[in-house]
């Protein structure tokens, strides 16, 4: 058995427990407190460091690095999605003990469209090169629509699943109990738990369309693709509840983030045309981009508070 094969079964068991110990420990819906929220957090970074190590010691440097570099990008990545999944749980009102069981859920499903998406566009790639081009021009796309479009807004009535479902299945209006479904004389309802999950999983959908090819610029190899993939959205729900109550601090993420993705985006399209970026200069590129984000967000985000006069009570 090859050394990569070995790591395959490392990566498979590990997550088989991580979901089991997940599943178990969440029966019940119940609000995630910021100290659960942390501890699960550096949970999930450490088992990835750890992760990276195996592979640093069975695959090489090189390899290491390509899951290191993967890993960050997703993360960063991720940190976009949680803007929508504020709003979407503020448009149906969801209450905090019940986001835990909609993005566990949606989580799962985002594993098996992930893997799907991963392994047809590695295919995709090795037989058509063009499509570097393409993928990168797509990846330049989507940071300037970041840095300079117009916010993002949430339209459930404009999402086909949602319009679908609603079809399927009538919907009760508000929220009673944490169950999806319910039979109601005879009848199989559906709760706006349920809606939120379609459009948690249709949100996936398009951040995967912009993800995934990012890193496809660091390496085309499945292995460190899924696995670097995987480990940054199975920490996704934690740092959800980390982040959700200080993402109003963080004002020039977001443009942080589109800097990576117009790195990649120029980084893929090099790789096109036969110039070799250094995977050691990707990850300088990327944690200086993250960095600077954070710090401006901070420094300004602190000089804002110190100018604002407080409100006075009357």
């Amino acid at each position: 058995m090859s050394e990569q094969s070995l790591m395959w079964g490392a990566f498979a068991l590990l997550m088989v427990i991580m979901l089991a110990i997940d599943l178990g420990m969440n029966r019940k819906a119940h609000e995630v407190s910021f100290r659960q929220a942390l501890t699960w957090s550096i949970i999930w970074v450490s088992l990835a460091l750890a992760f990276n190590a195996g592979i640093y010691v069975f695959l090489g440097k090189i390899k290491a690095l390509e899951f290191f570099t993967g890993y960050v990008i997703e993360k960063s990545l991720s940190v976009d999605n949680l803007f929508v999944f504020i709003m979407i749980f503020n448009y149906f009102k969801i209450r905090g003990e019940h986001q835990a069981r909609i993005l566990k859920w949606g989580i799962i499903g985002a594993l098996v469209l992930r893997a799907l998406f991963i392994f047809t566009g590695i295919e995709l790639l090795t037989a058509f090169h063009w499509l570097f081009y393409l993928f990168g021009a797509l990846l330049l796309f989507t940071a300037w629509k970041m840095a300079f479009g117009a916010e993002e807004e949430v339209h459930p009535d404009k999402n086909l699943l949602v319009r679908l479902a609603r079809k399927l299945f009538p919907f009760t209006k508000r929220v009673r109990g944490d169950w999806f479904f319910k039979r109601r004389n005879g009848l199989l309802v559906a709760s706006p738990l349920f809606l939120a999950l379609v459009m948690i999983e249709s949100s996936d959908v398009l951040f995967a369309i912009d993800s995934i090819p990012a890193i496809f610029a660091v390496t085309l190899d499945p292995f460190i693709v899924f696995t670097s993939n995987i480990f940054a959205i199975m920490g996704l729900r934690a740092l959800y509840f980390l982040l959700a109550s200080i993402m109003g601090m963080f004002v020039y993420l977001k443009l942080g983030i589109s800097s990576i993705l117009a790195f990649v985006g120029g980084k893929m399209i090099a790789t096109a045309m036969g110039f070799h970026i250094p995977i050691q200069v990707s990850l300088l590129v990327i944690f200086t981009c993250l960095s600077m984000s954070v710090l401006a967000s901070l420094v300004i985000g602190r000089n804002h508070a110190r100018k604002t006069p407080p409100v006075k009570n009357t």
